[in-house]
C-alpha cells in the first residue's frame, strides 16, 4: 500500500527563534489511526549561489559554523526574506557575502533541506560573469573570507571532504547534472 497524507489534529508554534521555529504537529496514521507528536522547524526558504566568474572560477566563502563548530567552504547563500524573491535573496546574498555581482542569474532548482523535520526550501542560484562590484557587507554574525576555486576542481574538494555542506554539494549537482555534465568525471 502506498504511503498517504496523515491528518494533523492539533499544532501549535512552541517557540521561536530569530531563524526559526519549533511547532509540535499531533497527527494520526492513516495506516495505524493512531496519534503522534512531531517537531517540525519551521522556517523562510534558503538560498545558494553558484558564483561563476568570466574565466570559470567559483566565488566561495571560507566561514566559521557553530553547528559543527569547524571552518567551512560553501558557496554563498542565506535566508530568504519576507520582501525577496528567491532570486533577489540569491543576488543580496551574494553581494553581501562576497562583494560580487552577477552578470546573468539562473535558478537550476530546490531541494527540501529535511522533510523529515523542516518545512522549508532551499533554491539554487546559478550567477554567471560574477565580477568584483563592492565591499562586503557582513553583519555581526559574520566572519566571512572570499575564496576563488576553479569550477574544475569542485568534483575533487568534494570527494575529499574539502567541501562538506549537503547543500553546497546538492547545488553542485544540480550544476554538473544540467549544465556541465563533463565535470562528473571528476567524481570517479
Amino acid at each position: 500500500m502506498q504511503p498517504r497524507r496523515w491528518e494533523v489534529i492539533r499544532s501549535s508554534r512552541d517557540k521561536s527563534y530569530r531563524v526559526f521555529s519549533l511547532r509540535t504537529d499531533r497527527a494520526v496514521s492513516p495506516r495505524t489511526g493512531m496519534a503522534h507528536d512531531f517537531f517540525v522547524l519551521e522556517s523562510s526558504s534558503w538560498v545558494n549561489v553558484i558564483p561563476l566568474t568570466p574565466d570559470e572560477q567559483v566565488v566561495m566563502v571560507r566561514q566559521y559554523r557553530h553547528g559543527t563548530r569547524d571552518v567551512t567552504l560553501e558557496i554563498p547563500g542565506g535566508l530568504v526574506e519576507d520582501e525577496d524573491t528567491p532570486e533577489q535573496a540569491a543576488v543580496r546574498e551574494l553581494m553581501e557575502e562576497t562583494g560580487y555581482g552577477p552578470g546573468r542569474v539562473t535558478e537550476l532548482g530546490s531541494v527540501h533541506p529535511n522533510p523529515a523535520i523542516q518545512n522549508n526550501r532551499c533554491y539554487t542560484f546559478l550567477a554567471s560573469g560574477v565580477m568584483p562590484q563592492g565591499e562586503q557587507h557582513q553583519d555581526d554574525r559574520e566572519d566571512i573570507e572570499v575564496v576563488l576555486v576553479p569550477l574544475n576542481r569542485i568534483p575533487s574538494l568534494i570527494r575529499n571532504g574539502d567541501i562538506t555542506h549537503a547543500l553546497v554539494i546538492a547545488a553542485f549537482y544540480r550544476l554538473f547534472i544540467e549544465h556541465s555534465p563533463e565535470l562528473l568525471k571528476g567524481f570517479r
